[in-house]
């Protein structure tokens, strides 16, 4: 099948409209956010509106040998959703629905395509919320399912593994399949929901998940709390979530990083000149509670313990300015890359272990001639570090080095991102060689000619036993 005819196949299956091919590929579907890698132009991008268009796919594109990487916003940050040169993109901004809302069960069945805000804004008047936000609204429920997407708000919430109860997946040659329900718990049988979550589209394509919800709580109050040192903050995560509240986003901002926000979002925050200059991070405290009188007891007693805890002052912001921040924290992404930041990790060690990672961290900056800025969601131990060094080398070992570190610390490479192409080979060469063999087989059984995802998370090295069919040149 020559390229013509196979995009005239592909039209076939979703109609002519839906399929972008040639230089009517779009700029912004050749690549996600990742700041290193370049755009990639695939034979063809296209959009299905259904779960029997995105079977029918499949099974052409692994009849053919041909590539398929998945697309929901393109939001993500380690080249997940970066096509393959020769292969087809498969958007679901298309399967953009909102199945159902089931207020006795406490759940909603979606689309792949449907954005956190569009659900959000959905499930407002039933008084629920989905309490997965991983920092940015305009992110797809699909993505966040293929990456195990946390944020700021998994340290009461946890991560999108813990809310997925069910899914409909479409294997690599067109087999439908769902696995879960609106159940919670099950001991029946392999877990294939938990599988497939975090897989970052390389077992199967998600048309369908169900998530689990939470009753949306209206009154919330944000404290920033300024620390003269990173140890002091460390040391102060266990007491906060043992006073008996637990806080809605625990997150910790250095100096430079909450400059860079602050700057960019033009924030007034009210910290005196002292106090910023003696201060060499921040921690950002958010309280939530259905009562306002309880909320404001939980917002004395936290403030109380922060004091004693050592923080140089401790503010409650004003409403609009915690908000303000908390929007500003969200976009940490966007201020670092307005100031020419080179790339961004999302290491995860265990929360006792931050201060010395970071210190660690900041050893090897300095040896590798690079400056490394941090914030992260303190929380649950997940520390994000831009890193300023264009010198692509240089920041080749520095990154191989901080992931290194990360794994002495007893942490992984990646907390929420996910692997995708720009972490993969850091990864394949840190992590247990029995873990890699394992999942090598268990692609190899969801995927056996390894159309799905190729060269991310995993290489295209396949395990002992299984031999996928040599992939044809069907795009040329």
């Amino acid at each position: 099948m020559n390229e013509l005819e196979l995009v005239d196949a592909l039209r076939a299956i979703v109609g002519a409209a839906h399929v972008d091919a040639g230089a009517d590929v779009r700029a912004e579907d050749t690549h996600d956010e990742s700041l290193t890698g370049e755009p990639v132009t695939p034979v063809a991008v296209v959009r299905p509106s259904t779960t029997g268009e995105v079977s029918r796919l499949l099974s052409l594109a692994d009849s053919a040998l041909l590539p398929v990487v998945a697309r929901g916003s393109g939001t993500g940050l380690s080249g997940g959703a970066r096509p393959v040169a020769g292969g087809i993109v498969v958007c679901f901004d298309r399967m953009d629905r909102i199945l159902e809302i089931d207020e006795q069960n406490h759940v909603t069945a979606v689309q792949p395509g449907v954005t956190l805000r569009e659900l959000d804004d959905a499930l407002r008047p039933f008084g629920l919320v989905y309490p997965v936000y991983p920092g940015e609204m305009g992110s797809s429920i699909g993505g966040n399912v293929a990456t195990n997407a946390g944020g700021m708000r998994a340290v009461r919430y946890g991560v999108t593994r813990h809310h997925v109860l069910g899914l409909e997946v479409v294997l690599a040659g067109g087999q439908v399949l769902r696995t879960g329900g609106k159940f919670v718990k099950s001991s029946s049988g392999y877990d294939l929901t938990q599988l497939v979550l975090g897989s970052e589209g390389t077992l199967a394509l998600v048309t369908e998940v169900t998530v689990k919800l939470a009753p949306r709580l209206v009154h919330n109050a944000t404290l920033l709390a300024p620390f003269p040192t990173m140890e002091l903050i460390g040391s102060a995560v266990a007491p906060i979530l043992s006073g008996g509240v637990t806080p809605l986003i625990l997150e910790y901002l250095d100096a430079l990083a909450m400059g860079g926000i602050v700057r960019e979002a033009g924030l007034e925050l009210g910290v005196p000149d002292e106090v910023r200059e003696s201060a060499a991070a921040y921690l950002v405290v958010v309280l939530e509670s259905s009562r306002a009188e309880r909320l404001e007891q939980d917002t004395e007693a936290t403030a109380r313990l922060l004091g004693r805890l050592g923080a140089l002052e401790v503010y409650v912001l004003p409403p609009t300015a915690g908000a303000d921040l908390i929007v500003a924290r969200e976009r940490a992404f966007f201020a670092a890359k307005a100031m020419g930041v080179d790339d961004i990790v999302d290491t995860v060690v265990p929360r006792a272990e931050i201060p010395a990672f970071l210190e660690q961290a900041a050893r090897l900056a300095a040896e590798h001639q690079a400056i490394v800025s941090g914030c992260g969601h303190v929380g649950d131990g997940n520390v994000h570090l831009s890193i300023f060094q264009p010198d692509a080398a240089r920041r080749h070992e520095l990154l191989e080095a901080i992931f290194r570190a990360a794994r002495d610390h007893g942490g992984a490479i990646s907390g929420e991102h996910g692997i995708g192409t720009e972490k993969q080979p850091y990864w394949l060469e840190l992590e247990d060689p029995v873990n890699i063999g394992l999942m090598r087989r268990i692609k190899a059984a969801f995927d056996p000619n390894g159309i799905l995802g190729p060269d991310r998370l995993l290489d295209g090295q396949v395990s002992a036993g299984s031999t996928p069919r040599s992939r044809s040149r069907a795009a040329e």
